[in-house]
């Protein structure tokens, strides 16, 4: 009898053993079946890829997807990008040129983000008592862009404006951005106060290009210093307040995300107004392999990608999950915007950047011209 036990014992234990092995490789299996595809994005889209829920969602579809980080004009002119099964560039303009460059033959704008300016209630209150601020008639505010040139062309103090209490500091009346030279939030800033200076109108020669850039420069030079992440002025605007950064030029997204997780870090005095005109920054991958397009048709057409993407402050196709996370922590966010103005091709916009960066390093700062 204790023989026959310790048979049955030991086949019991040889069936485990055998159900294990199977299991596991079953698991290993799946894990296998995974398709690595790596791509190379805009540092603001990091977070949303990096969320499980979003890896599940790929790994439904048998995609393992990894991703670096870069700037979109790096992107664009100097990343090697035989290594990656897509581009995602944060710029429109650039994605184009990679379009051309790899020879793809589509692309997928899944996610926009229109500009928008960060700032607080009574710099707001001080800039609509000075005729730059106005109420959109949407339940929004924007900042007129005519109008703030012209400010900021005569040098204007925030200390000199009419009736300013509340921040009379000696700075000039400028937006905070990045630099122009590496960001692309501050190339889409280029982008509108060069359709303003060009006379509402998209700058589409190269003789335009370096007339117009030389007009809006100091809106640049002027600032000292610039970061070169959109991520660092914004965070020094959340945690440094309105003396380090009255105003400054943001992706809705960051504000919108930031409003959405409800983490507290969008206080009440916050503002979200935007430039009147703006542009978006559509969020364009170019897909450079068959793994790659795959993704991008994921992102562009899955409605749970899509409401994830709203979660991070992106406006995608499925509209509705963004308008109504904004509903739900009733914020200001338009449904829609009117006054948006196409970005120039990336040619004429290169050439502008690089007319600002010669005056940069030539120490050279051009007179404001109204």
């Amino acid at each position: 009898m204790k023989r026959w036990i310790g048979v049955g014992l030991a086949l019991l234990l040889g069936a485990a053993v055998v159900a294990a092995i199977v299991m596991g490789n079953r698991g290993g299996t799946e894990t296998r079946e995974l398709t690595l595809v790596r791509g190379v994005i805009g540092s603001e889209k990091k977070p949303f890829f990096d969320d499980q829920r979003v890896r599940a969602l790929f790994a439904r579809h048998g995609l393992r997807v990894e991703v670096d980080t870069a700037g979109s004009r790096q992107i664009a002119a100097s990343v090697d990008l035989k290594k990656y099964g897509f581009a995602f560039p944060s710029s429109a303009p650039a994605a184009e040129k990679i379009r051309r460059d790899q020879g793809a033959t589509r692309t997928f704008a899944p996610f926009s983000s229109p500009m928008a300016i960060a700032t607080f209630g009574p710099i707001v209150d001080v800039l609509a008592k000075a005729g730059v601020v106005r109420d959109s008639g949407q339940g929004y505010q924007v900042l007129d862009i005519r109008k703030y040139l012209d400010l900021a062309a005569k040098g204007t103090r925030w200390d000199k404006l009419p009736g300013n209490t509340v921040y009379p500091a000696r700075k000039r009346v400028l937006l905070t951005t990045t630099d122009v030279r590496t960001s692309n939030s501050a190339a889409m800033y280029l982008s509108i106060a060069g359709y303003v200076a060009n006379g509402d109108d998209v700058v589409t020669s190269n003789a335009q290009a370096s007339k117009v850039a030389e007009a809006v420069a100091p809106l640049f030079l002027d600032q000292g210093y610039s970061e070169t992440s959109t991520e660092a002025p914004f965070e020094d605007y959340l945690s440094l307040g309105m003396g380090k950064t009255p105003m400054v030029m943001v992706y809705e997204a960051q504000y919108a995300s930031r409003l959405f997780a409800g983490d507290g870090a969008i206080r009440p005095d916050m503002r979200l107004i935007y430039p009147s005109p703006t542009v978006l920054s559509k969020h364009t991958l170019v897909p450079l392999s068959p793994q790659g397009t795959e993704v991008g048709r994921l992102l562009q057409e899955d409605p749970e990608l899509g409401r994830l993407a709203a979660q991070y402050g992106f406006r995608t196709a499925a509209a509705k999950a963004f308008d109504e996370l904004a509903a739900k922590v009733k914020a200001p966010l338009p449904a829609g915007l009117i006054d948006v103005v196409e970005p120039p091709d990336y040619e004429r916009l290169e050439g502008m950047i690089a007319a600002i960066d010669r005056l940069y390093r030539s120490g050279a700062v051009p007179s404001p011209t109204p």
